[in-house]
């Protein structure tokens, strides 16, 4: 009987998680763990707040998997209503720290309202596209053009550009796999490079700084270039087989900057070196590959924009950080996945792979 009640429980806990998302998510997380640890070995309180963000995430992500796409659809315009609404609350009484107003107090805690906006916003787009799926014309493209740049321009405008640029391609994607037509799509390239003297005016002067200092780090080593000469140092120095966990000196030294969040890649590929990297790279191109295999297979229009959208989504937290990072894009606030410290990403990643096991394995449950 206590036999029966249990094996009814793990199949419980198991018939509605997809393994290899799981599998994947998890070796990543191990490797980002052990790569706090050696960032911050002298702090232990960051490891064990990692320890507990992943075990936050891996429960939300199983919640999330539980629910059936028709039923996330309904929390679509809800959380996107809130989100906005945060974001505008955020322009008046936000928290400013470093010159940028991101964070709303609640007194206990604070949070950061453009996180939500990752998932609500193509959460949004997908039921909108899924609602006028009989019908779609161009005013539909144009209404949720809108609805994507209403919250692009609040994010922005913090100025927070990493959470900007990942909002923006997580909505262009479901406007992408919705069908937009390559003419427009190109127009619409077109027009971002017309108007860019016109954006150059608008940026902070910071991020014209960064953008300039990518050009050539050396005319500023200790300023706005040094983020990227210590991190392409640690990468360099790492060799083929690395360093050895613990053993890198650039990290160790405190040369790299943000060493356990933005650029925790460059402490594990000193410590990995090339093969490490390799491997890390394979794991999430495994991750990449069974998203989109998932989205392929998705049985209704929701269902594939939005797992198309979460899975290039994945590939773009991916290529910026490790652009930036690596010293081929501009230094921007963009985590890497399941590695970098911090609980707000990884939860909102781990709500992503949970909607991604949710299409998955309900589409299996309407085969059988």
């Amino acid at each position: 009987m206590l036999q029966q009640f249990l094996h009814g429980v793990w199949r419980r806990l198991v018939e509605r998680v997809d393994g290899p998302l799981l599998m994947f998510a998890s070796l990543i997380m191990a490797a980002g763990l052990a790569t706090v640890y050696s960032a911050t070995y002298d702090t232990n309180d960051r490891l064990l707040a990692q320890t507990l963000n992943m075990a936050v995430g891996l429960c939300v992500m199983w919640t999330v998997a539980q629910l059936p796409p028709q039923k996330l659809m309904r929390f679509a315009v809800p959380l996107y209503v809130l989100g906005v609404l945060l974001l505008i609350l955020v322009f008046f009484f936000g928290i400013k720290v470093n010159g940028a107003r991101r964070w709303l107090s609640l007194g206990f805690t604070r949070i950061q309202p453009s996180e939500l906006l990752k998932i609500a916003v193509p959460l949004t787009l997908a039921w909108y596209f899924h609602k006028h799926e009989a019908g779609l014309k161009v005013r539909h493209y144009v209404v949720a053009c809108l609805l994507l740049l209403v919250p692009f321009a609040l994010i922005a405008k913090q100025p927070d550009l990493g959470t900007a640029i990942l909002v923006g391609a997580a909505g262009f994607y479901v406007l992408f796999f919705a069908g937009l037509p390559w003419k427009v799509i190109v127009g619409l390239f077109a027009a971002a490079a017309g108007a860019a003297p016109f954006v150059w005016t608008m940026l902070h002067d910071y991020q014209r700084k960064r953008i300039l200092t990518l050009i050539d780090p050396t005319s500023d080593p200790l300023g706005a270039g040094y983020h990227i000469i210590q991190a392409t140092i640690a990468i360099g120095s790492g060799g083929t087989f690395g360093k050895g966990w613990l053993a890198g000196t650039q990290t160790h030294l405190e040369f790299i900057p943000e060493r356990h969040t933005d650029f925790i890649f460059a402490v594990f590929a000193e410590e990995r070196g090339l093969i490490g990297n390799a491997i890390l790279l394979l794991l999430y191109l495994l991750l990449i590959v069974r998203g989109l295999m998932i989205a392929t297979n998705a049985s209704t229009l929701f269902a594939r924009l939005m797992a198309g959208s979460i899975t290039l989504s994945l590939f773009t937290y991916v290529f910026v950080n490790i652009g930036m990072v690596s010293g081929i894009l501009p230094v921007v606030g963009v985590p890497l996945p399941f590695m970098s410290y911090g609980g707000t990403a990884l939860v909102t990643l781990s709500v992503g792979i949970g909607i991604l096991m949710s299409i998955q394995t309900h589409r299996m449950l309407i085969v059988k």
